[in-house]
């Protein structure tokens, strides 16, 4: 496997596709995935000339199970190790979910020099978590059942999750795909639960305001107007304001999952914005 080692041990898989010259787009996966997650996007631009890379987050897929470091300061060293590792430049970032807010993390603290744009796709930022200072946010309970029904039964929480909400699935009419179903679970179930607890607070409680407005560079901010999981209300129009040069992008009717229930639609959004 290819793996990148990172200064406290933590082995990271990743995968590299497409001539090393082209320019480099990093996919930075959702919770409690995998680089496979983005295997449709990576088949798509590397079709056209790009160089792809995608990496397991620590605790998840092929990387370690450790205990410790999972929140988004280790997540986006991880990240920067591999970039290192990899020498990638002029590339572009491209987040689902935690991954946005990985990427944010990334960009913000790390990639400067190294990064050409940032994709931030039903993303987590600017913050989850309802407080006083961020009263459309969810109440704690909401993240603290999450937890609940990881630890009592995992198997069956991410059978549900992926039945129901993260794809939009337990709409009126919606036509469930058992095949994306299980592979989420498959993908879920590679993980650690240890990691995969953890990262629910990291998903949900981390302040990504400052990192926001520390990107400089061009960004495009996606998101489905009827995502379950990180309700847009709350996410994506607040951090296109807290963004130096961002465009938003809200699609009607469309779930959390929407890279993958509509990635003929995404892919294209993301070939015009990443081509101009």
């Amino acid at each position: 496997m290819t793996t990148v080692t990172t200064k406290d041990g933590v082995q990271i898989f990743y995968k590299e596709w497409g001539p090393k010259s082209a320019q480099p787009i990093v996919f930075h996966h959702g919770w409690p995935l995998s680089s496979d997650d983005w295997e449709n996007q990576m088949l798509f631009f590397v079709d056209k000339g790009y160089r792809v890379i995608a990496h397991d987050r620590r605790g998840h897929g092929r990387s370690s199970q450790v205990s410790d470091g999972h929140d988004m300061d280790h997540y986006a060293a991880d990240v920067a190790a591999v970039v290192d590792h990899l020498d990638l430049r002029n590339a572009i970032h491209v987040g689902h979910s935690t991954g946005g807010g990985e990427a944010a993390r990334y960009v913000a603290r790390h990639g400067r020099d190294r990064v050409a744009k940032l994709v931030l796709i039903g993303a987590v930022p600017p913050l989850m978590l309802k407080t006083a200072a961020n009263p459309g946010g969810l109440p704690i309970e909401v993240f603290d059942g999450l937890r609940r029904q990881l630890a009592d039964n995992r198997s069956q929480f991410y059978l549900d999750f992926a039945s129901g909400p993260f794809y939009g699935y337990n709409r009126p009419g919606a036509k469930a795909s058992q095949a994306v179903v299980w592979n989420w679970w498959r993908q879920g179930m590679m993980g650690g639960a240890k990691a995969h607890y953890d990262g629910i607070k990291a998903f949900s409680e981390t302040d990504f305001n400052e990192d926001l407005k520390n990107i400089a560079v061009p960004t495009l901010v996606v998101h489905g107007s009827d995502d379950q999981i990180v309700p847009v209300a709350d996410s994506a129009p607040l951090s296109a304001k807290l963004l130096k040069r961002s465009t938003i992008k809200i699609y009607e009717r469309l779930p959390h999952g929407l890279c993958t229930t509509h990635a003929d639609l995404v892919n294209t959004e993301l070939l015009s914005f990443m081509a101009t």
